[in-house]
């Protein structure tokens, strides 16, 4: 005779794979709200008291780059360098900020299977 697999899980009437769909199809809709909502966000990282700022999307991705007027001479190549690893800086910023608003965002409900039941 072989064993019911879902023996482990309760047994007989005592796991309800409906309800178990049910509230992965609901976590499944909060995260993408919750994914929809991070998307909307615009965030800003600066470097240099604000002569290079950089704008990116809650997903990461760069959408604007703000040079202050003055502070580069477009004509000195050591100026144009220091230039390009402002602008990375910059874009490090903001992706650190991306980073910890996705986390604060979406961590509670990505963080897996843990509150379903049966499965934490």
């Amino acid at each position: 005779m072989s064993q019911n697999p879902f023996d482990a899980l309760g047994g007989a009437g005592g796991f309800d794979m409906n309800a178990l769909l049910a509230q992965a199809q609901q976590m499944q809709e909060q995260l993408t709200s919750a994914h929809e909502r991070l998307q909307e966000q615009r965030l800003e990282g600066t470097v240099a008291g604000g002569a290079v700022t950089v704008t990116v999307t809650g997903g990461g991705d760069l959408v604007a780059v703000a040079i202050k007027a003055g502070e580069f001479d477009g004509n000195e190549p050591d100026q144009l360098e220091d230039l390009g690893d402002m602008i990375v800086a910059a874009f490090r910023d903001a992706k650190a900020q991306v980073d910890a608003l996705a986390a604060e965002t979406l961590g509670p409900l990505a963080g897996g299977a843990g509150g379903l039941p049966g499965l934490g």
